[in-house]
């Protein structure tokens, strides 16, 4: 652990930052029928202004990890912010769907360099024995902002317009930035070698495959141009990844994916876990913004404040989360959340009809809340319980890379399965996104019972997959009790040697 005499301060500094760039992959969703008004954007095209930023964000999170160890947490993630807080300016003002999307783009990468550091600095300060509630209150800002995201949103698009929630970014990228320099230490560094090959096998497979699953709707699952079809961009990506991985299996340097931090059960559990509540947690929402302002006339605002319960509740929950987290099995608190997340999904579901009296959709919003209490302190303190300082920095980017490829799966994932839900169940040869007047807000009355329809078999979807994540869940290995963490004494815990040992072999 690195001497550090106030860690607090240093984490309640990153968390200003880490909050703004997650609540970006969420406060979009709310804003996405005044974004297509405003720009005269379709479904699909406004759908990328989301798919776009969070593949941006993934991508780069590999390197950006390795980056901090590299050359500092500290400076890479001012170096983010700067970027992140630029890119929300220029997104603000951009003037048509495409420029939104190039700079939600720059937005990601400014993202993706900050993300990793932030995880980093705290598995370095704290020591595993009482990095539980650090990570509680890292984990909460994780849940909180995917929760606050659409609150605020709706907020912002009605009282100032669509532009404004990514113009609140630039006063609070201000503000981070000067804290973060004052409050986050300088750590040491470790020298590495960076895998180019790996990198760009990387990104190339995971546009790929994401850019065929997002488009293959579109081009009803056929030829995009010539020789070029959705299922080859598919196939292509999913080749060029485990090449991706079997470089890294080889690579006699330094491979970019450290494929020894897989040998802690653990950290390999998690990382499936969270890919799965980041696919969720992104995709669950579009469904249920769309039916609440499309089929309920609601207003951004409105439709936020229907999920007040689960940011208030999660809120509250965190600090207790985060006393009995180190304490307890993680487990168990991670399979009850993950569990009860997927209850409250099916729930909604059951509830979006067009007459459902709109108040009742307060009480699945109260179980979400619950749920995310109990998802991200555990599964963020099991992955990294065991990371060796020297590591850090790497397994905080697998960990983030993780929850980033599952969050861009999960939004194209929910966009192919809106498309097809609505060309089923809207009337024959009726309008399925783009003529049915979404653009402006309003749907026809007699659409409604069919989108109602389309928009609850879709958030079925998010709720099979986090029930999943709860099975997982349930094979985490029992915490062991911690001997020493690289402190005074020099000495390692168990677990970290045994990841050191794994690195070394697979290296």
């Amino acid at each position: 652990m690195e001497n550090v005499e106030k860690p607090w301060p240093a984490l309640w500094s990153l968390v200003i930052g880490f909050f703004m760039i997650l609540i970006d992959s969420t406060i979009v969703s709310v804003a996405n029928p005044r974004i297509m008004e405003g720009l005269n954007a379709d479904i699909n095209s406004v759908i990328w202004v989301t798919s776009a930023y969070l593949l941006a964000y993934a991508v780069p999170l590999l390197i950006t990890g390795r980056l901090g160890d590299r050359f500092g947490p500290k400076r890479l993630y001012l170096l983010g912010l700067v970027v992140f807080t630029a890119a929300s300016l220029w997104c603000g003002l951009a003037s048509n769907v495409e420029t939104l999307i190039a700079a939600r783009v720059l937005q990601g990468l400014g993202a993706a360099v900050m993300t990793p550091q932030t995880m980093a600095v705290i598995t370095r300060i704290f020591p595993p024995d009482r990095r539980g509630a650090a990570m509680a209150i890292w984990g909460a800002t994780a849940g909180m902002a995917t929760l606050v995201g659409p609150i605020l949103g709706g907020v912002l698009v009605d009282g100032l317009g669509w532009e404004w929630i990514f113009f609140i970014n630039v006063p609070i990228g201000v503000v981070g930035f000067i804290l973060a320099l004052r409050n986050v230490p300088a750590l040491s560094t470790h020298p590495h070698r960076f895998d180019i090959p790996g990198v760009l096998l990387s990104a190339v497979g995971l546009f790929l495959l994401v850019f065929g699953i997002q488009e293959g709707e579109t081009y009803n699952w056929g030829t995009i141009t010539g020789p070029i079809s959705v299922w080859g961009l598919i196939i292509a990506g999913l080749v060029v990844l485990a090449a991706f991985v079997a470089w890294q299996r080889f690579n006699k340097g330094e491979p970019l994916l450290p494929l020894g931090l897989f040998r802690d059960r653990n950290f390999s559990l998690a990382n499936l876990g969270i890919t799965m509540v980041g696919f969720t947690v992104t995709s669950f929402s579009l469904p249920l913004i769309f039916y609440y302002q499309l089929v309920r006339g609601l207003t951004p605002t409105q439709s936020a404040l229907l999920m007040v319960p689960m940011a208030l509740i999660s809120g509250g929950m965190a600090p207790v989360v985060g006393k009995i987290v180190d304490r307890v099995n993680p487990k168990y608190l991670a399979a009850g959340g993950l569990t009860l997340m997927a209850v409250a999904l099916v729930w909604n579901g059951l509830l979006m009809q067009p007459d459902t009296p709109i108040l009742l959709f307060l009480l699945p919003s109260a179980v979400l809340g619950f749920a995310n209490a109990g998802i991200w302190a555990p599964l963020s303190t099991t992955a990294t319980r065991n990371l060796p300082p020297r590591q850090a920095g790497a397994g905080s980017g697998v960990y983030n890379t993780t929850r980033q490829f599952g969050a861009v799966l999960g939004s194209a994932a929910i966009a192919v399965l809106i498309q097809s839900r609505l060309a089923a169940e809207l009337p024959s040869g009726g309008p399925a996104g783009e003529g049915m007047g979404m653009g402006g807000g309003t749907l026809p009355e007699f659409l409604h019972g069919g989108f109602s329809t389309a928009m609850a078999q879709s958030i079925l979807l998010p709720a099979a997959v986090v029930l999943v994540a709860a099975a997982v869940a349930l094979f985490f290995a029992k915490p062991q009790p911690v001997q020493g963490w690289g402190g005074q004494d020099g000495r390692q815990d168990e677990g970290s040697a045994k990841v050191d040992a794994g690195l070394d072999s697979a290296g």
